[in-house]
């Protein structure tokens, strides 16, 4: 009964000699709630080792699994939003804005830069739902803009990765005039015959939807990302019907004709390489020949 009671000296362990394991080393499946190794789980590119369910990730981790050996150089990194409404509500716009970059560690819900896939030159533009929900601010849609006219200027494949809840009210008419501005840009992309893949994670909703991210030479996805413009309980209200089971779902829209293809994330550098070399070739072999001797 010594044992039981815990009297024996040696049995109660003081309190200030137990170790606790540190935080981060385990990491636990949403979907399946299976517990894996934190490293385990990055090292599948962020995704369960057993029903692959896709962890929302950001700009850092989609960094680390694109450019080669995470080698990439930053693109108007410190800019920042400012208060054009001095918007007021539970909390001055200035206020959340250094709230969410002293906790994010970011600027903004965006960041862009260039590097090198597999060899291949490509600009990359990566939201971060951790900012503000990666809400569509002036900030954002100024620097997809930049990094579409960079693509432009050195012509280099474009990749956007659309992870948004929308438009950010605080900027209001500023906010939706970054559907438009993208969107040109974009057109002038197209017109240099640039490749644009835009790749939708979950969620990618509101203004980004409905500009930037279904606007791509290739529109892709991660399997079971949510994708749509509202949300299914104000399209319910609005058509005043029940709506189809998996709604808004990758596979969804896959199915009907919104999405080129889903892609996994542990292949998408793999599968952006092939893309952008056929692209490539392609593009060479339909070159008629003087331009390819100027070209050389």
């Amino acid at each position: 009964m010594t044992w039981f009671k815990r009297t024996e000296k040696g049995i109660v362990t003081p309190t200030e000699e137990k170790k606790e394991v540190p935080d981060g080393l385990w990491y636990q499946c949403t979907e399946c709630k299976k517990v894996m190794q934190s490293r385990e789980h990055s090292a599948n590119a962020y995704t369960c080792i057993d029903c692959n369910n896709h962890a929302r990730i950001g700009s850092m981790e989609y960094f680390e699994i694109l450019f080669d050996d995470n080698n990439f150089t930053e693109l108007d990194e410190t800019m920042s939003s400012s208060d054009p409404l001095e918007f007021s509500d539970t909390q001055a716009y200035p206020d959340r804005i250094k709230g969410s970059q002293k906790k994010s560690g970011l600027k903004d819900a965006v960041r862009t830069g260039y590097g090198k896939m597999n060899g291949i030159h490509i600009v990359v533009a990566c939201m971060d739902f951790r900012f503000i929900g990666g809400s569509m601010g002036s900030v954002v849609g100024e620097k997809i803009s930049r990094a579409i006219d960079y693509a432009r200027k050195k012509r280099h494949p474009l990749l956007i990765i659309s992870k948004s809840g929308g438009a950010r009210m605080m900027e209001a008419g500023f906010s939706l005039m970054q559907m438009a501005k993208t969107s040109a840009k974009l057109a002038l992309l197209d017109q240099d015959r640039v490749p644009y893949v835009s790749l939708m994670t979950d969620p990618t909703t509101g203004g980004v939807t409905a500009s930037y991210a279904m606007l791509g030479d290739f529109n892709i996805a991660e399997p079971g990302a949510l994708i749509g413009f509202a949300g299914p309980r104000v399209v319910r209200e609005t058509i005043g019907k029940d709506l189809p089971e998996g709604f808004q779902t990758a596979e969804f829209l896959l199915e009907h004709g919104f999405l080129d293809f889903i892609v996994d994330r542990k292949e998408l550098k793999k599968t952006l390489t092939d893309l952008f070399t056929i692209l490539k070739e392609t593009k060479e072999a339909k070159q008629p020949k003087k331009e390819k001797e100027k070209s050389e």
